[in-house]
C-alpha cells in the first residue's frame, strides 16, 4: 500500500466520512445534532475503553519495552509547548501564545484513537501500551505552558488550580483509571467485558466523529477573524511536531504503526483538557483563537491528511 492508497483509504474510512457529514450538516444549517447526554456518554465510553485496552496490553508488555517510548513522550510534553509558544508569539500576546502552547503541546485523545484505527487498517498494528503514553503527554505540556505564562507575567495564583482541573478532569481519570483496571485485571479478568469495549468501539467512534464534525464546522466563523497566520500555524506546526514524533519513536524502538501513532499524538492539539485549564489560568486568552485552531484546523487536517502522512513517514524511516 503506497502513500496515495493510505490517503484514499483514510479519506474513505467511516470515521472521516462521518466527520465530513457532521461538518456538511452544520454548514447547511441542518437540525442534525447529538443530544448532549449522548455525546458525553460516547466520550466517556471511548476514553475508558482505550484506557482499559491499554492496561490489558501493559500487563502483557515487558517493562523494558515501555521505558524509552515513555521518556520520549515526556520529552515531547516539555518541548512542544515551548515551540508552540515561540511560534505563536510571532503574532499573539503572552496570554494567547500560552493558550496555544498548552493546546498544541497536549494531545487529542480522539486523534490518537483515529490514528490507531488507521494504523490497524493499514496492516501496521501499534503497540498496545500506547494509551499509557496519552496520559503521559497530556498533563506535562499544559503545566509547562501555564508555568511559562506565570513566569513571564508574574501571575502564579491560578495555574495550580488549572493543574488540579486537568488532573481531576474526566479525560485523565478515565484514561488512567481504565489503564489501572485493565492492568490489574489482565486479559482473563477483562474477558467478559471485551465484547462491549472492543466490538462496539468502532461504531461508537464513528458516531462521536459525526458530532465532532458538527462542532468543528461551528468554529469556522472564528477562523475568518484570525487570518492566514492561524491557518499556517494549525497545519505547519503539527507537521513539524508529527515528523519529530515519528522520527524519535523509531529511534526509541517502536514499530512502524507505533511510531506513526506517536507522531499523530505529538502533532495533535487538545480540545478537552487544555481548554478547561486555560479558562481558569489564562481567562484573557481568546477561545476563538485556541479552539478555532485546535478543533477547526488541526483536528480535521490530522484526521484527513496528517495521519496518512505520519504512517507513510514511519514506513519510509523503518
Amino acid at each position: 500500500m503506497d502513500a496515495l492508497d493510505l490517503l484514499v483509504d483514510n479519506l474513505t474510512s467511516p470515521i472521516v466520512l462521518a466527520f465530513a457529514l457532521g461538518a456538511i450538516a452544520r454548514l447547511l444549517k441542518s437540525d442534525l445534532e447529538l443530544p448532549p447526554a449522548i455525546s458525553s456518554a460516547l466520550s466517556i465510553y471511548l476514553l475508558f475503553a482505550i484506557g482499559l485496552k491499554g492496561g490489558v496490553a501493559l500487563a502483557e508488555t515487558p517493562a523494558g519495552d515501555v521505558v524509552w517510548p515513555a521518556l520520549a513522550t515526556l520529552g515531547f510534553g516539555v518541548l512542544t509547548p515551548l515551540t508552540a509558544f515561540a511560534v505563536a508569539k510571532l503574532r499573539y500576546d503572552d496570554a494567547n501564545a500560552a493558550a496555544l502552547g498548552a493546546h498544541y503541546g497536549s494531545v487529542s485523545a480522539v486523534t490518537f484513537i483515529a490514528a490507531i484505527t488507521a494504523a490497524r487498517a493499514a496492516g501496521l498494528p501499534p503497540e498496545g501500551f500506547l494509551p499509557a503514553l496519552v496520559a503521559l503527554l497530556e498533563v506535562p505540556a499544559i503545566v509547562v505552558a501555564l508555568v511559562l505564562f506565570s513566569m513571564r507575567t508574574g501571575r502564579g495564583e491560578s495555574w495550580s488550580a488549572a493543574l488540579r482541573e486537568v488532573v481531576t478532569g474526566k479525560s485523565i481519570l478515565l484514561l488512567v483509571g481504565g489503564l489501572l483496571i485493565g492492568w490489574v485485571a489482565g486479559p482473563e479478568g477483562t474477558a467478559s467485558v471485551q465484547p462491549f469495549f472492543v466490538v462496539a468501539f468502532d461504531g461508537a467512534l464513528t458516531l462521536f466523529l459525526l458530532e465532532l464534525g458538527i462542532v468543528a464546522a461551528s468554529r469556522l466563523a472564528d477562523l475568518r477573524a484570525s487570518g492566514w497566520f492561524l491557518l499556517g500555524f494549525g497545519i505547519g506546526l503539527p507537521l513539524v511536531h508529527g515528523a519529530a514524533g515519528v522520527t524519535v519513536a523509531g529511534l526509541a524502538g517502536m514499530s512502524v504503526g507505533g511510531a506513526a501513532v506517536l507522531g499523530a499524538m505529538v502533532a495533535s492539539a487538545s480540545y478537552i483538557a487544555a481548554p478547561a485549564a486555560v479558562r481558569i489560568a489564562v481567562p484573557e486568552a481568546s477561545p476563538s483563537i485556541y479552539l478555532g485552531a485546535s478543533l477547526g484546523i488541526t483536528f480535521p487536517f490530522n484526521l484527513a491528511v496528517g495521519i496518512p502522512l505520519y504512517l507513510e513517514l514511519a514506513r519510509r524511516l523503518a
